[in-house]
């Protein structure tokens, strides 16, 4: 009987395995979640080494806390949620070290069929990591997420106007990002480094 089924069927006496601390519950429930976890903890991280801190931090607050989740409810939904709170609390702590130069956006107005659409998932999370802490967060709650602006101000301990302004500067460089991508890929065998040492 595989993982899922054991879930489905049991779910219950799972959950009350891992509220026990038994070692087989806990180890299933990390490899298990793992695959699905890391991909969101890699959205907010600047490289892997702090993805997989991001990620073993909230499978320890995961284990820690796992009797609060209610039997019945999405178990992945409740386990993302608690991997993207840890995230936001690395963000604060990041910002904390950092200070950036943030301006009001006057002009909010942003394409939405924009080149994203064109890449894979696991493109997007690579460019991700070369957008600054607060672009990166910002962008991942609200556009990925789904959070409003004003649920950011709150999250993020930032204005409005400070979410709405680092949303259109992590999209626009993005798409700068996306744009250099394709150069690259359209000409693979020029060095861009060395202008006219082509083969």
């Amino acid at each position: 009987m595989n993982f899922a089924i054991d879930l489905l069927h049991s779910e219950e006496d799972f959950i009350r395995a891992c509220v026990a601390k038994e070692g087989w519950a806990l180890k299933k429930l990390y490899e298990y979640h793992y695959p699905v976890m890391y991909p969101v903890c890699r959205r907010y991280a600047n490289n892997e080494e702090d993805a997989l801190d991001i990620l073993h931090d909230g499978f320890i607050k995961v284990f820690r806390h796992i009797e609060k989740y209610q039997s019945g409810t999405s178990l992945v939904s409740w386990i993302k949620r608690v991997m993207i709170n840890t995230a936001i609390d690395y963000y604060r702590r990041e910002s904390r070290r950092r200070s950036f130069d943030i301006e009001d956006a006057k002009n909010l107005a942003t394409d939405e069929a924009d080149a994203l659409s064109m890449i894979s998932a696991e493109e997007i999370i690579d460019l991700l990591q070369h957008l600054s802490p607060a672009y990166r967060s910002v962008f991942n709650l609200y556009v990925i997420e789904g959070y409003s602006h004003k649920e950011l101000a709150d999250i993020l301990q930032i204005t409005e106007s400070t979410s709405r302004s680092n949303l259109v500067k992590a999209r626009n460089k993005l798409k700068e990002l996306i744009a250099k991508r394709f150069r690259m890929e359209s000409f693979p065998h020029t060095d861009i480094n060395k202008p006219g040492d082509e083969e």
